[in-house]
Parts: structure tokens; sequence; C-alpha cells
């Protein structure tokens, strides 16, 4: 919390952003309810809208939990309904910020020139090891159609 009025704020941002060149100026994140304003007039409206969105989401990561062991995009759709949660309440915002910030990290790692060489490296042995296993495997027993297998 400032104890600045917004006027000053906004003439000390311009004047720093003309002293370090900036072009645009660095808009801080927007916490709190999206709701529409009409619905933010009426405190039983916007206290309904809030439910309305936490069941909606709670929905959607639970559908997000059952598709885990599932064949589907679990954390994709677990990470949507954390999504319309964040369009109402400051925590999910949070998570949906801390989530977003350890992605991006974790991909800049993962396009490090030694992490994949790395991976490559390791991608190439663990290859070389199943077929090494596969060609035991078949040398030893043979390859047998499952339909002629005798019971």
């Amino acid at each position: 919390m400032n104890a600045e009025s917004d006027g000053r704020r906004g003439a000390a941002e311009t004047a720093s952003q003309a002293a370090t060149g900036g072009d645009e100026p660095k808009r801080e994140p927007v916490w709190g309810s999206r709701a529409p304003r009409f619905i933010k007039r009426s405190r039983p409206l916007h206290l309904s809208w809030q439910v309305g969105v936490f069941i909606v989401g709670l929905g959607v990561v639970v559908l997000g939990i059952i598709l885990l062991p599932l064949p589907g995009p679990g954390w994709l759709v677990i990470f949507a309904g954390m999504a319309i949660w964040a369009t109402e309440f400051v925590w999910a915002q949070l998570v949906l910020a801390w989530t977003k910030r350890k992605v991006t990290e974790a991909a800049h790692r993962a396009l490090d020139p030694k992490v994949r060489r790395r991976n490559l490296i390791l991608t190439t042995i663990a290859v070389v090891v199943c077929a090494a296993a596969v060609t035991v495997y078949v040398w030893k027993f043979g390859i047998v159609m499952p339909w002629k297998i005798e019971q």
C-alpha cells in the first residue's frame, strides 16, 4: 500500500521511465475480482457470483484431478480451473502467477545448450539399452504373435 496519491506516483513513474529510457510503463498486476461493475455494486450479487465461479472452477479442477491417472490432459485442466478461480480470488491469482514464473524458468533451463546435450546423451543411452534388451529377448525367445500363443 502506497502512501502517495495516484497522481504523484504517476509523475514519479514518468520521471523514472524517462531516466531509464523505457518505452512503456511497467504495469503491476491487478489483484481481485474481475466481475462486471454492476455485479460488484451489489454485495449479495457479487457473493453469489463468487460462489458460482468457485463451483465452476472446482468442477474443472476435480475433472483435472480425475484425468491425472487417466489418459488426458490432467494438469492442463487443473490449471484451467485455477485460471477460472483467478478471475475472482487473489489467492488463485498468486498461485497462477507463481506457476507461470516456474514454468518459464523451467523452459529457459530446458533450452540451455548444456542441458539439451545432456538430455540427448541420456536419451540415446536409454534407447540403446532398450534396443539391446529387445534384441536379447527376441534372440532368446523368438517372435511369437499373440494369436499363436499356445495356452
